[in-house]
């Protein structure tokens, strides 16, 4: 599980031999089986979690018990409610599996030592925020000014695995579109 792991830190910045194995003293190994949750709303995000096999999703419930989902985690991402786990409030996402996953945990308080034993660290999650903020305001942006179709082909182009291995009802709460109309965009793409 740390394979992966490693090779996502090293993307971003280096680790020498003695860092590495270091670093995986900081995390604990968790498996959840399809539809199990990692985390539910109230409760505190007392981890961020790495996803090292498996998809994950976050998502809210609105008003009316629909699932708004916010983000789809697969092998190489992390996921968390970040808010509860960095200002230590209760969480508004759930968290849960879209298939079995295995995953490698860090607490809070391994985060603040990790970053400052292996302070390259610290370089490594300020590269993965400054990524995320870029990634949610093209979001926003793709969200606000495109067409349905356009939305669906930015999301697909952006990540393929998505079509293949997440349902198109899911695929539509994370675009906010109604599932009849992700249906329809990927019939006419099939016979384009």
């Amino acid at each position: 599980m740390f394979r992966i792991l490693i090779k996502h830190i090293r993307r971003k910045v280096e680790l020498s031999e003695q860092e590495v194995v270091l670093l995986e003293t900081f995390f604990i190994q968790k498996k959840l089986e399809k539809k199990q949750f990692l985390l539910r709303e109230g409760e505190i995000c007392n981890h961020l979690t790495f996803v090292s096999r498996g998809i994950l999703k976050s998502f809210m419930s609105d008003e009316k018990g629909q699932d708004r989902i916010s983000l789809f985690a697969f092998e190489g991402w992390w996921i968390s409610d970040f808010n509860s786990f960095i200002n230590r409030e209760k969480a508004i996402l759930n968290i849960d599996a879209l298939e079995n996953a295995e995953l490698l945990l860090i607490s809070f308080e391994n985060y603040e030592r990790l970053t400052l034993t292996i302070p390259v660290m610290d370089r490594y999650f300020r590269i993965l925020y400054q990524n995320s903020l870029v990634t949610k305001d093209r979001r926003l942006m793709v969200s606000n000014k495109s067409t349905a179709e356009e939305k669906y082909l930015s999301l697909v182009r952006a990540n393929p695995e998505i079509a293949k291995r997440i349902p198109h009802t899911l695929i539509a709460s994370y675009l906010g579109l109604s599932p009849e109309t992700v249906s329809r965009i990927r019939k006419k793409l099939l016979f384009q």
